[in-house]
């Protein structure tokens, strides 16, 4: 039994998708302080299409996902750079719904027993069988720290992951659109050095949401001139473009992205969401990754605070279930985008699916988890 005073069981640094379900979680029972540096609701770069995997994780934090959303995504159009296509049905099917919505609905249900702190953890220490958490503006302990801080953050450098020493060549675009389209599709489109999501949101908007080099971003002035000359080479795009009106003054842009290897625990901390491992964007499951690994975290953090097992324990457990979780379809995102930013290889493997159309299914149900019960 630890008897060292502390200030909480769990904190948790970051506020997205990921620390917000484990807030949600271990909050029910523990003392938990969760420390974000951004007010909600406040959008983020996201393709905003969840797996419908994770349905039931929401729905016993009060989170009716039918009820939150009408867009219930079915189909998956795709095109190459020249607009050639192909469609096929989503094998578990998804929702379309914002951050902006869903991370709010998250906060909201978080119970009043959870510590909320406007502010930035900027480092973390273990000092005897305790984390000193350090912030901007003040200090806090605890017997565990969860990291949600994202794609990339200064608590990456300050605690040297190897992923921060590589320069990332990805550079992510998101913006909402008034535009016509089906309401159950989701589209993917092709464009040199790079890629395009399209579908809809709860408020009846289209989420475009692009991962572009930025080798071939750097050649242009701005994302205007990158939209009109790059993305508008598929005619699909170009379609888009032209008839598409934004909803927002300026879209989200976010460089550095990187797709490296993360490790899902450092220096005894538990990375959950972005912070442990980002699935490329064309697999559509980034979101429902995050709500699962904080699932998986919280079920083995709790024997922990129960006093039942060892942190040794908690820690090798939860890296076994995040690499049995997710480890395949992080490896077959990283072969699809190989693949789709080859055009050669592209035309062919559409040629291939075209002829085999039960190809497609089974490629998708590689990037997905099962549903999670």
């Amino acid at each position: 039994m630890n008897n060292i005073a502390i200030d909480f069981d769990v904190i948790i640094a970051g506020g997205g998708l990921a620390g917000l379900t484990a807030a949600n979680i271990l909050g029910r029972d523990f003392k938990v302080l969760l420390i974000d540096p951004d007010d909600y609701p406040r959008h983020k770069l996201c393709g905003e299409y969840l797996s419908a995997e994770v349905e039931n994780i929401l729905l016993d934090l009060g989170i009716n996902l039918p009820k939150a959303t009408d867009v219930k995504l079915k189909k998956l159009l795709f095109s190459t750079q020249n607009g050639n296509k192909i469609q096929a049905d989503l094998p578990l099917g998804g929702y379309g719904i914002s951050r902006f919505h869903l991370d709010h609905l998250l906060f909201k249900k978080i119970d009043q027993s959870v510590a909320i702190k406007k502010d930035k953890v900027v480092e973390v220490n273990m000092k005897l069988s305790q984390f000193v958490v350090l912030t901007k503006h003040e200090k806090f302990t605890c017997r565990q720290v969860i990291m949600a801080t994202g794609k990339r953050s200064v608590l990456d450098k300050n605690l040297s992951r190897e992923f921060v020493q590589h320069k990332s060549p990805w550079l992510g675009v998101k913006c909402h659109y008034e535009f016509d389209m089906p309401l159950d599709q989701v589209e993917l489109h092709n464009f040199n050095g790079g890629y395009a999501g399209l579908s809809k949101v709860e408020n009846g908007n289209v989420n475009l949401c692009y991962l572009a080099t930025f080798e071939s971003f750097k050649k242009y002035k701005d994302i205007d001139d990158f939209n009109r000359e790059v993305l508008s080479q598929n005619p699909h795009l170009k379609l888009f473009f032209q008839n598409a009106r934004p909803c927002w003054e300026k879209p989200i842009a976010i460089s550095q992205i990187s797709f490296d290897n993360k490790s899902a625990v450092q220096n005894g901390i538990i990375m959950i969401g972005d912070t442990a491992g980002l699935i490329h964007p064309l697999c559509g499951n980034g979101m429902a990754m995050a709500i699962h690994s904080a699932a998986i975290a919280s079920k083995c953090i709790l024997p922990f605070l129960k006093d039942e097992t060892s942190r040794e324990d908690c820690l090798k457990g939860y890296e076994r279930e995040w690499k049995l979780a997710f480890n395949s379809r992080l490896r077959t995102g990283r072969w699809l985008q190989k693949l789709f930013l080859n055009p050669t290889a592209t035309k062919v493997g559409l040629g291939i699916v075209k002829n085999i159309p039960s190809l497609l299914p089974l490629i998708i149900e590689r990037t997905h988890g099962k549903v999670v019960y």
